[in-house]
């Protein structure tokens, strides 16, 4: 068929004056009973590549699909621009016998064009025998990445199509598709179902209108979120999270912020997920908080950012998941939030899997650690994950990210690179980065220990670095084409012939500054820098010296810094407002707020200064009844470790449940306690040093009292002190 003859087509059933990409190239190819293999980006219009020529084509075209919803979705849509409701189907357990009746009638009276299949339903042999009956126009493969056991989302019985496709007519064409595969897995998808001779198209990957970005995950990610989503009020947005609870308690605490949003996840009953999903569609509501089950299928062109609260667990997953920003063109956030401890996590997931399924998780999870923790340009880093090459100066997008936008600090680093490059050499390109990095600053174990290597000349020549600066060093080695990973032992680094001529003939080599997100690094609000007023802040810190002299209590006592630093992030001027601020209650704004809150008031007006409202972080209450049980077990003068136990926690999470419930202005009385701790004289010195002490560090009260009280004793007296002297 012709070009101009495929144009009417596309006008008629789908009102579009033009092809997209590569979708005419595509179609001709099917249409000429060619197998094809197209890699095409989310956005980029895969499934009109076969709905299209289904529809102009004689008989029925099998769909295989791997989700429910995302079957639903299109078969609804093929309904919508037909005049036949029996266009497309669905055939799946869920069919009663009259139904399936039904759909095969539409089938062999030549209505269905499109027949949407799961594999497992695909390969039972009743549909088999009745599908060898009929006209097939051609096989269509959606989502053919989960062919692959390299891919991120591989599904076994994906394996057996081709099997099932020879049973039900040899000669028909296939045509596979996929938003995401890596040239490791487009292999594995060809050979699996034989179609060497298909013709293959690729598109770009690149979304030039998206704009990624990784910030680091603290312990006030909700406010993180919800100012985000506040800055862009009335906009639809994702949320992903890992797990289902996530999900809830974060849809509730956008919901009493005053943000639009409901939860999506497999743990709600069909209906709710309906109803959730439509409300988005239909922009009743602003924010969906979902699993990664949501979107599949789910064509809203305009959500306008996509916020990762967790990593995800493959770069295929996050292009996949950000792919849903922005498809109409037009402004599309990603942000994603990152802590290393959220990768052990997944790491501790994966422990109870074959070990070979293992590897695979841990090298697709090494590559999102490499992602979130890299100083080069995002855009390139995803494009080359995929094979593509991308120069900033010249490509579309090419200042959308962040590290472009607000570049790192550059070193250089000729002669590191060199040494990398020789180790790569001199291991016989037979070690993955850990194990290089490794051989670099001088670390011993089983592998390098049987090969010998840690007697060589060049073991730990790299131990002036840490073991964080030569894995963003090979990484960049990596992106800029020096090195490869080889595709058939995944993950394992291999020179390349711009490599070998470095090693040949070194030459400099310019990296951004590497950064050190290591374990717990961003956990704690106040290791984080505070972006607040600091001349707010010094203010307040006066003011509350002066009240502790006239009240003859040290400072930290009225509110610690944290709280300070909170303040002038979101200026309180009400009570109500104050008790929002972290570690302050009802029962501290009562006793202490009211000149906080004048200095405050008065210092906006002065400055003219606007305050955000969305800054004043509300609270669902989640913990207010592990809070009531702490608060009735210490009245019952219950043993603190008791206490700690009954709810599963640790003693030093279980004492900053106590801080936080003390700081916040609730009295707690633990004098039994004390009293088992320490004796008189004891009590009578800690009284007396933290009545004098500035500092609220409890590091400096050990060293002061010289490793006479363990850290644990000395949390707990401070505990009582504040609770005394703040009351």
């Amino acid at each position: 068929m012709t070009e101009e003859l495929l144009l009417k087509e596309l006008k008629r059933y789908f009102g579009f004056d033009a092809f997209k990409g590569l979708q005419l190239d595509v179609i001709q190819s099917l249409m000429d009973q060619k197998d094809v293999f197209a890699i095409m980006p989310t956005g980029g219009g895969k499934s009109l590549c076969y709905q299209m020529p289904a529809l102009i084509q004689e008989g029925t075209a099998i769909v295989v699909s791997p989700l429910i919803a995302l079957m639903k979705n299109q078969v609804d849509a093929l309904r919508g621009i037909s005049n036949e409701e029996g266009v497309a189907h669905v055939i799946n357990s869920s069919l009663n016998k009259r139904e399936i009746k039904s759909v095969k009638a539409d089938i062999v009276n030549g209505v269905t064009k499109l027949l949407y299949v799961a594999p497992e339903s695909l390969s039972k042999e009743e549909n088999i025998e009745f599908l060898k009956s009929v006209k097939i126009s051609f096989l269509a493969i959606d989502e053919a990445h989960c062919i692959s056991e390299w891919g991120h989302d591989f599904r076994p019985e994906y394996r057996n199509l081709r099997h099932i496709i020879d049973q039900i007519a040899v000669n028909v064409p296939v045509i596979a598709v996929t938003a995401t595969a890596t040239p490791k897995v487009q292999q594995d998808i060809i050979k699996n179902l034989n179609i060497s001779g298909a013709a293959v198209f690729k598109d770009s990957f690149n979304r030039p209108n998206l704009y990624y970005e990784v910030r680091p995950k603290t312990k006030n990610v909700d406010g993180d979120i919800i100012r985000f989503v506040k800055q862009n009020e009335g906009k639809s947005g994702i949320i992903y999270c890992l797990s289902r609870k996530r999900v809830e308690e974060l849809a509730q605490v956008l919901q009493v912020n005053g943000i639009k949003a409901v939860p999506y996840h497999a743990g709600l009953d069909g209906k709710t997920r309906a109803r959730h999903q439509d409300m988005f569609l239909m922009e009743d509501t602003d924010v969906v908080v979902a699993t990664i089950a949501f979107g599949m299928g789910i064509d809203k062109p305009d959500v306008r950012f996509v916020i990762h609260n967790d990593m995800p667990k493959s770069i295929e997953s996050y292009y996949q998941e950000t792919g849903r920003a922005g498809r109409d063109g037009g402004e599309g956030h990603c942000l994603s939030f990152y802590s290393y401890q959220d990768i052990e996590k997944l790491e501790k997931f994966m422990s109870g899997k074959p070990v070979s399924e293992q590897e695979i998780g841990m090298a697709l999870l090494n590559e999102v650690v490499a992602y979130a923790e890299t100083t080069i340009s995002r855009r390139k880093f995803i494009l080359h994950y995929f094979g593509e090459e991308f120069d900033n100066e010249t490509g579309a997008g090419g200042d959308m990210d962040d590290n472009i936008r607000f570049p790192k600090k550059m070193l250089e680093a000729g002669k590191e690179a060199e040494l990398a490059l020789e180790v790569v050499n001199q291991t016989n390109e037979k070690y993955k980065l850990k194990d290089l990095v490794n051989v670099l600053i001088g670390k011993e174990n089983a592998l390098i220990k049987s090969h010998r290597i840690h007697e060589s000349r060049y073991f730990g020549h790299g131990k002036n670095h840490a073991d964080f600066y030569w894995t963003a060093l090979i990484r960049q080695l990596l992106i800029e084409g020096y090195l490869q990973k080889d595709i058939e032992t995944y993950g394992v680094i291999k020179l390349t012939d711009k490599g070998r001529s470095f090693i040949k003939s070194p030459k400099g080599f310019t990296i951004s500054e590497p950064q050190d997100y290591g374990i717990g690094l961003y956990d704690s609000v106040s290791k984080v820098k505070s972006g607040g007023d600091e001349v707010l802040v010094k203010m307040l810190k006066d003011l509350r010296k002066k009240m502790a002299k006239a009240k003859e209590i040290p400072p930290y006592v009225i509110f610690q810094d944290p709280s300070l630093e909170d303040m002038s992030i979101k200026y309180p001027i009400t009570l109500d407002e104050l008790t929002q601020v972290h570690g302050v209650g009802e029962g501290k704004a009562k006793k202490y707020g009211s000149d906080f809150l004048l200095l405050i008031s008065q210092y906006v007006e002065e400055n003219e200064i606007e305050r955000a409202q969305d800054m004043i972080v509300k609270s669902t209450g989640i913990n207010s009844a592990l809070k009531l049980y702490i608060i009735q077990s210490i009245d019952r003068k219950l043993p603190l470790e008791d206490i700690a136990s009954a709810k599963g926690m640790k003693m030093n999470d279980f004492l900053n449940e106590l801080e936080s419930i003390v700081n916040s202005g609730t009295k707690l009385n633990i004098d039994y306690c004390i009293d088992e701790l320490f004796d008189e004289d004891q009590i009578e010195d800690l009284e007396a040093y933290f009545m004098e002490s500035e500092s609220e560090q409890i590091d400096d009260a050990v060293s002061e009292f010289d490793g006479e009280y363990d850290t644990e004793e000395l949390r707990i007296f401070r505990l009582k002190f504040i609770s005394e002297m703040g009351h």
